[in-house]
């Protein structure tokens, strides 16, 4: 059997992907938000999965209030390094805005032993000392999206935005339905999908919306 390349530029590459999602979708039926379209097609760019287009939930005016909060210099935090990695800092810092990865601090790893919990949702308890609003980024630890709800049940912290797209089988349906029950602007992946490279997806698209 003869394969057939596309012969194509790497400069072309992404555009053409792009293309190439927007014409499936159109074969399967599905129509996107336009709100939202941008975000839904970095995640299947991202992973070349189409239930992204039906499993990502989106809080009412989430995108609005998104751009607002990094417009004006939001921190991120994010759940592994993973995820931190992924997102584009040239589009952060042109916002001002900053990042943020504890997972390898000495004082969230004796936490985590001492409390008996991981060390992403150790890294929720120092993110809480931030006085700026947060933006808290998952895409691995669904104990990091619990501690999440827990403090913002307590009143210890109020995220600007949760973008929850934990992946896995323990306790990742649920902790992501607890942060869709609250009042706190969210985009979430329902259902088991999700991961590192998924989340910074969504981060990046919503940069690239600005």
């Amino acid at each position: 059997m003869k394969i057939q390349l596309e012969n194509i530029t790497p400069s072309e590459i992404e555009n053409r992907s792009m293309e190439i999602i927007s014409q499936e979708l159109v074969q399967l039926g599905i129509t996107l938000n336009k709100e939202h379209a941008p975000v839904i097609k970095r995640a299947i760019h991202a992973s070349a999965d189409f239930e992204y287009a039906q499993n990502l939930y989106f809080s009412e005016n989430v995108i609005t209030q998104a751009l607002s909060l990094l417009k004006n210099g939001a921190c991120i935090v994010t759940d592994t390094k993973m995820a931190f990695s992924g997102i584009n800092k040239k589009a952060l810092y042109n916002y001002n805005c900053k990042i943020y990865n504890f997972i390898d601090d000495k004082d969230v790893a004796l936490a985590a032993k001492q409390n008996n919990t991981t060390r992403s949702a150790a890294c929720i308890d120092k993110a809480a000392d931030i006085k700026e609003p947060v933006i808290f980024v998952t895409g691995n630890a669904p104990t990091a999206l619990i501690r999440i709800y827990e403090l913002y049940k307590e009143g210890i912290i109020n995220p600007g935005l949760v973008i929850g797209v934990p992946v896995g089988f323990v306790n990742v349906v649920q902790a992501k339905e607890l942060i869709i029950q609250t009042d706190i602007p969210c985009i979430i992946s329902r259902g088991r999908k999700g991961g590192s490279n998924i989340a910074a997806a969504i981060c990046n698209a919503l940069l690239y919306m600005l």
